[in-house]
């Protein structure tokens, strides 16, 4: 079997599966999705973009050896509290992640991929990555599902906008993935004078933040009345195939680590 959920194993299955298997993680968040999408979509979307990627993995031969975590469906999101959000703070979701990623250590993991859905935990997943690094012999590996494609050229709102927030690209992607959980019509998002600096800083390369931005954009980044569903569709397909090729790289450039081939 080269892929499994941790959630069906028996613990010695686990124990073998970590000789040779990478375990995923998939993070996301509950928080405001703007009126239209609900509060689970960055989770929703995570899950949606692993799953086609483990299909896609599954009909290659040798397909990597995968253990397949729940998702943690709680993230860093106190940005959006205004409206409604189950929120980490960045140091509960850091020390989360730090107790995870240690018991899959202890538990005989020593490759261990962590794919995230809400920007939020971006940094905090990076950091926790780096952290587990330090402390144990072991390979790890970390993205968001968004900075991943499969290469092909994109034009259109989806390269102006992606991945933005409740806006035409994550409106797109569940359209395609949960069309039922979308409430439609999906009203147009009235534009605001200044412009959030958040989404549009002064300067390239600055990190702008604002009190009351989230609450003054009504909550999205962008207007996703436009939303595609066909578009949607390509667009989790190429992100499926860019976290398949990011898993094989991964997968091929693990296999055997500098200590295990001294050992020899």
């Amino acid at each position: 079997m080269s892929q499994s959920r941790l959630t069906e194993l028996t613990w010695r299955e686990v124990r073998r599966a970590g000789e040779d298997g990478i375990a995923l993680l998939p993070i996301g968040s509950q928080e405001q999705h703007a009126a239209h999408l609900p509060m689970g979509t960055d989770t929703l979307l995570v899950e949606a973009v692993v799953d086609r990627a483990l299909a896609l993995l599954d009909r290659e031969t040798p397909a990597p050896e995968v253990v397949r975590l729940p998702a943690l469906p709680f993230g860093h999101s106190p940005h959006h509290l205004f409206a409604a959000a189950v929120s980490l703070s960045a140091q509960t979701l850091g020390a989360v992640l730090d107790d995870v990623l240690d018991s899959l250590v202890t538990s005989g993991f020593r490759r261990i991929m962590v794919v995230n859905g809400h920007g939020g935990n971006d940094e905090i997943m990076r950091l926790a990555v780096k952290r587990l690094a330090l402390r144990a012999e072991v390979t790890a590996a970390a993205c968001s599902y968004w900075t991943l494609s499969d290469g092909d050229h994109e034009t259109g709102p989806e390269a102006e906008v992606a991945p933005g927030h409740a806006g035409w690209f994550e409106t797109s992607l569940m359209l395609a993935a949960h069309p039922g959980l979308v409430r439609t019509p999906v009203p147009a998002r009235t534009p605001v004078e200044p412009p959030p600096l958040f989404d549009h800083p002064p300067h390239p390369g600055l990190t702008v933040e604002r009190h009351g931005e989230w609450e003054r954009v009504d909550g999205s980044t962008d207007d996703a009345s436009g939303a595609d569903p066909d578009r949607g569709g390509r667009l989790l397909d190429g992100r499926a195939r860019g976290l398949a090729r990011a898993m094989h790289a991964f997968d091929r450039a693990t296999r055997s680590s500098p200590r295990t081939e001294e050992k020899k």
